[in-house]
């Protein structure tokens, strides 16, 4: 399926909102879809990790479980999914294992990424499947998502740190 700059838009607003239901959670604000080869989506998910203290559960686990249970079967062929980060290792893993065919993203990210920033799994000859992907779609919009979380919890540990002090200072 190819998809019309106003298809990626949609898609990408509906990863952006999973991501927003982490953020409210306390979670890193990440969040995926998984489309059908009809355009319908088959799975949703956001970072959990924190809220159910599991490594694996990450927004494109959850998609792609979600997508795998709807089709009754683990090949997600032809399927797209829309992610706000590029992926992990682990959910690369996951997408080339459940043969997706597109993968959308939005912000890099330098320290985990598996998709051109840190590796690339899916350029890896030796997979037996290869998905097409589109780097940086919304990349603005996914980076300051990104960057006021980690912004607002530096700020509040700065906060808590000066309160101790504070505190320290007063007993004094």
């Amino acid at each position: 399926m190819s998809f019309s700059s106003e298809e990626k838009k949609k898609y990408m607003q509906l990863a952006f909102e999973q991501a927003r239901k982490a953020e409210a959670k306390g979670e890193v604000p990440i969040g995926a879809i998984l489309v059908d080869p009809e355009g319908q989506v088959i799975g949703e998910g956001y970072n959990r990790r924190e809220l159910d203290q599991d490594a694996t559960q990450h927004a494109e686990m959850m998609a792609i479980r979600q997508g795998c249970e709807k089709l009754k079967t683990w090949r997600l062929l032809d399927c797209s999914l829309f992610i706000t980060l590029e992926p992990c290792p682990m959910c690369a893993g996951a997408i080339i294992n459940s043969r997706i065919k597109n993968v959308f993203y939005g912000a890099l990210d330098p320290k985990a990424g598996a998709a051109g920033s840190v590796v690339n799994l899916f350029e890896v000859s030796k997979f037996n499947h290869h998905p097409n992907v589109i780097r940086g779609l919304y990349r603005d919009e996914a980076s300051q998502m990104l960057k006021s979380f980690f912004r607002e919890i530096r700020n509040k540990q700065k906060e808590a740190k000066m309160g101790m002090e504070n505190s320290k200072n007063s007993v004094n």
